[in-house]
């Protein structure tokens, strides 16, 4: 396995996958470096996208691990590596999100993701909002 940041390559990929946000999006992301990938030899098998809460603190928009390759820890390797990138950034902290209903809140708990806040948009399900100290 391989993991590091997508480029020109990925882009149909991630298009094609990545159904939150537009191609013109995917392609920004890409000139920015704010998309990372897990690979094999043959396929990209997962992605993290990421933007900045407020300008200012990482943000893990995306994180995706095509079904067939789940529970195999390739979500928590593409998480640390884009942790121990943001740490050489300079980066003291890093924030996601998670639907609650969705199983991502025990994920990120279990990564040291700390509660910290909630959104509630009409007519959508409460976003629990998390945030972790980079050592």
């Amino acid at each position: 396995m391989k993991i590091g940041f997508a480029d020109g390559k990925d882009y149909d990929y991630l298009v094609a996958n990545d159904h939150h946000v537009k191609p013109e999006m995917v392609k920004k992301k890409l000139e920015q470096n704010e998309i990372i990938v897990i690979r094999d030899d043959k396929q990209l098998l997962g992605w993290l996208r990421y933007g900045y809460f407020c300008d200012v603190i990482p943000f893990m928009n995306m994180l995706y691990v095509e079904e067939k390759h789940r529970r195999k820890g390739l979500g928590t390797r593409l998480v640390e590596f884009w942790e121990n990138e943001m740490r050489k950034k300079g980066y003291d902290k890093v924030m996601t999100s998670s639907d609650l209903h969705e199983q991502g809140q025990h994920f990120y708990r279990k990564l040291g993701y700390r509660d910290c806040g909630a959104l509630l948009l009409p007519d959508e399900p409460l976003e629990i909002i998390f945030l972790k100290a980079l050592k």
